[in-house]
C-alpha cells in the first residue's frame, strides 16, 4: 500500500516536473496538412449484437486540413476541412444478385477540440467533435439501404501522437460516424503541423 501511494507521488511529481519543462504544442496559431488511408463500413446491429452476415467494405483516400487555435500547451480548438472517398470493387461473378456495398464521397467540415498529454519529443492526444459531411453514402447491406446524396451529420474521434521537437509531425486513427446512413469512416492517416506565429 506504502509502495503504490510513494509510486504515485513520484508520477505526480515527475508528470509537473516535466510539463513546466515542455509543451505538447506551441500556444497559437497553425495550419496542418492530414493524407491518410480510409474505409468505409456498416455499424447497423440488429438482434443485439450480431451484425450483418457480409463483410462490407470500401477503402480509398483521405484528405483534411485544420486551421488549430492553440489555447494552451494541452488544449486546441480546430475548425477543419477535408474530403473521404471510398469504393468497392464490383464483383463481375455476382451478376443477377445484390450488390453490397459501402461507399462515401463526400466533403467533411466542422469542429474538434483536442487534448494532449504535454510530454518531450512524444505527445499523446484525444479528439473529439461535431461536423457535417456533403456528398453521397451508400450503405447497401442485407439490413440497410441508404443510398443518398446529401448533408449529413458525422461525429468525428481520433488517437494519434504528435512527434518530433516541435511536434510537428502526427499520426492517428480517426472514426467518423454518421448516424443517418448507419455507417462509418475508420481513418489512418499521417499530418503535418505549419505554425503562424
Amino acid at each position: 500500500m506504502n509502495l503504490s501511494l510513494r509510486n504515485f507521488f513520484f508520477i505526480i511529481i515527475f508528470t509537473l516536473f516535466f510539463s513546466n519543462l515542455s509543451k505538447a504544442q506551441t500556444e497559437g496559431n497553425a495550419i496542418k496538412a492530414s493524407i491518410g488511408l480510409a474505409s468505409s463500413g456498416s455499424y447497423y446491429i440488429e438482434n443485439y449484437g450480431a451484425q450483418d452476415e457480409l463483410d462490407v467494405m470500401g477503402d480509398g483516400l483521405y484528405l483534411q486540413g485544420e486551421y488549430i487555435f492553440g489555447v494552451t500547451s494541452w488544449f486546441s480548438v480546430r475548425p477543419y476541412i477535408g474530403g473521404i472517398f471510398t469504393s468497392v470493387d464490383e464483383n463481375p461473378d455476382l451478376q443477377n444478385q445484390p450488390q453490397y456495398k459501402v461507399t462515401t464521397n463526400a466533403v467533411i467540415l466542422g469542429g474538434k477540440v483536442r487534448f494532449f498529454a504535454p510530454i518531450p519529443w512524444v505527445a499523446p492526444f484525444i479528439e473529439g467533435g461535431i461536423g457535417t459531411s456533403i456528398g453521397k453514402f451508400q450503405t447497401l447491406t442485407p439490413n440497410v439501404n441508404f443510398d443518398k446524396s446529401d448533408v449529413l451529420l458525422h461525429i468525428p474521434f481520433s488517437l494519434g501522437l504528435a512527434i518530433g521537437r516541435k511536434h510537428s509531425f502526427e499520426f492517428g486513427i480517426s472514426g467518423y460516424f454518421h448516424p443517418a446512413a448507419k455507417q462509418s469512416n475508420g481513418v489512418f492517416a499521417v499530418g503535418y503541423t505549419f505554425p503562424l506565429d
